[in-house]
């Protein structure tokens, strides 16, 4: 069964990617039912993997990431006694399915698996991209593409010839459309993460954990700084002189867009009023429903015919975690990113993971701008990243076994050459 999971699991990653692009390409592939009966079986396969992936070495980190998922699963029962009709059964259905997305962790605490995942994907998905390329838009680009934006991570150690692979697809995605900021945002942040690499004997452990801090704690703190009025990071006018546009592609037509738009705002005002009005601040709305929103809430109400003014998800991650799980949830998944890169930037034994540590918590901030709740690539490769910064596996290599490991995605000799590592390793321990 091991043998087999090793093969299936990198194959459902490229499942994803197809599922990650289909809202905004002109193939449609399959529906609604199909993709929520792949995505339940991937979950499924996940908690298979448990038994032959996830070390019990790592289960005492992970008690936080529980919790967590333990939280969900009891706000996704409270849905069942919340939906009323066809469209909240549906909601209910489709954010259970991403708020299970933590089982990722399964196989992603485990070497061979994400190396495996990597591997697979750029074998197959990479070269399918210009196919593909033909039929999305230019939005869905960075979505596809969003293992070139984590191999990023390590392009100082990569190989010359796909450094340049990586660099074509990078500037392609943040040239193809700069009205997709999130896309360009999320592909830039790892190359300045990857050059930490080159100036690694002047960055100290204690500077990265200062640097942890920041990034966890800044949009916490201009959330409090923008609810009591004092500064709006948001109102990008006040601080941003001139005017910034792009000409970009909404449902097959041409539209400029202003680049400092405040585009959050107003969602927040919804979300947060909405929780006030209704009282579950603390617990949430559970995953049936959504916000009460004057701005998108019409369609529901009268185009449905559910007679209810609601947004069921956000632009906004956080604001979708608050809504469907409320304050607990979200103070719960604080907690797994303040675990996850506090033991990958205190805990490891290599640069490369404190490097990791320090992108999750990049997340963590943008979470508060934006990121889709879907089930998708992106979400995909998040909790596999916070599952290499709680694996003990991940964070004992040295800078050395590493670089291996990466070179071992592109390389079948240095996979040959971990394997004997680890083989020599296991004798000399069974010796001692």
């Amino acid at each position: 069964m091991r043998k087999l999971l090793v093969k299936i699991v990198p194959i459902l990653i490229l499942l994803i990617t197809i599922s990650s692009v289909n809202a905004w390409t002109d193939l449609i592939i399959g529906n609604t039912t199909i993709w929520w009966i792949i995505y339940a079986l991937i979950l499924l396969i996940f908690v298979k993997s448990k038994k032959y992936f996830l070390h019990k070495e790592n289960r005492k980190y992970l008690y936080v990431l529980f919790g967590y998922l333990a939280w969900n699963i009891i706000c996704i029962f409270r849905g069942l006694f919340v939906a009323e009709n066809y469209w909240e059964w549906k909601n209910l259905v489709s954010t259970s399915l991403v708020l299970l997305m933590p089982l990722t962790i399964y196989v992603a605490t485990n070497k061979l698996i994400v190396q495996r995942i990597v591997l697979i994907w750029l074998k197959y998905a990479l070269p399918a991209f210009f196919i593909f390329y033909l039929f999305i838009w230019t939005e869905a680009i960075g979505r596809y593409l969003v293992p070139i934006s984590f191999l990023f991570l390590f392009f100082p150690i990569i190989e010359n010839k796909w450094k340049l692979v990586l660099c074509f697809f990078t500037l392609l995605v943040l040239f193809s459309d700069l009205g997709a900021r999130s896309n360009v945002i999320k592909f830039a942040v790892p190359i300045i993460f990857a050059g930490i690499y080159y100036i690694r004997v002047f960055v100290s452990v204690k500077m990265m954990e200062i640097g942890r801090l920041l990034l966890l704690l800044v949009p916490i703190i201009l959330f409090g700084l923008g609810i009591s009025g004092i500064f709006n990071v948001f109102k990008m006018d006040d601080y941003i002189q001139g005017e910034y546009t792009n000409e970009t592609q909404f449902e097959g037509e041409q539209v400029t867009e202003s680049l400092t738009a405040d585009t959050r705002t107003f969602l927040y005002v919804e979300v947060l009023e909405s929780a006030i009005r209704h009282n579950y601040i603390l617990f949430g709305r559970t995953p049936a429903r959504g916000n009460d929103s004057e701005s998108f809430g019409s369609y529901l109400a009268d185009e449905l015919k559910t007679g209810k003014m609601e947004r069921p998800s956000n632009e906004v991650s956080i604001l979708n975690v608050f809504t469907w799980t409320g304050v607990i949830g979200v103070i719960l998944y604080f907690l797994v990113f303040y675990k996850a890169s506090y033991l990958a930037v205190n805990k490891s034994q290599n640069i490369f993971i404190k490097i990791i540590g320090l992108y999750i918590t990049f997340r963590w901030s943008y979470a508060w701008v934006e990121d889709f709740s879907q089930f998708d690539l992106s979400n995909t490769f998040l909790w596999i990243s916070i599952g290499m910064c709680f694996s003990k596996s991940f964070r004992s290599m040295s800078d050395k076994e590493f670089i291996i490991w990466v070179k071992g995605i592109f390389d079948r000799r240095y996979r040959k050459l971990e394997f004997y590592i680890l083989k020599k390793r296991k004798e000399w321990l069974i010796k001692k």
